[in-house]
């Protein structure tokens, strides 16, 4: 199983962008999927999580103007980031968890997110 991550980019202050994370491979059954986070210098730290019953948290710097979503039926998970802020900017990880048959912990290629001021 892999988890493939997209959706990164340039954008200015005030925008938005949405990242995707698709796991593909052998059936997976996803008990959570994660978006983590690491800005040059600092430790990675977690954005959003989501259940496989739909609960979700965040990190209280985003609360408000990211979304995380999934598509169960595709394996994927989505971020809908608002108001991007230049603190925003990072390396973008996802992150699931769950049995093929047995439980994997993967880790998909981060992709970048830039916010200009």
């Amino acid at each position: 199983v892999q988890l493939q991550a997209s959706g990164g980019g340039l954008v200015q202050a005030g925008g938005s962008l949405r990242l995707s994370c698709a796991a593909s491979g052998r059936r997976f059954s996803i008990n959570f999927m994660r978006w983590y986070r690491q800005a040059p210098g600092k430790q990675r730290e977690l954005v959003a999580a989501i259940t496989s019953g739909g609960s979700t948290n965040y990190a209280d710097s985003v609360k408000g103007r990211f979304t995380i979503s999934r598509d169960s039926a595709k394996n994927t998970v989505y971020l809908q980031m608002n108001s991007l802020k230049p603190e925003d900017t990072a390396v973008y990880y996802c992150n699931a968890g769950g049995f093929t048959t047995i439980f994997q912990n993967l880790w998909g290629q981060g992709t970048q997110v830039t916010v200009s001021s």
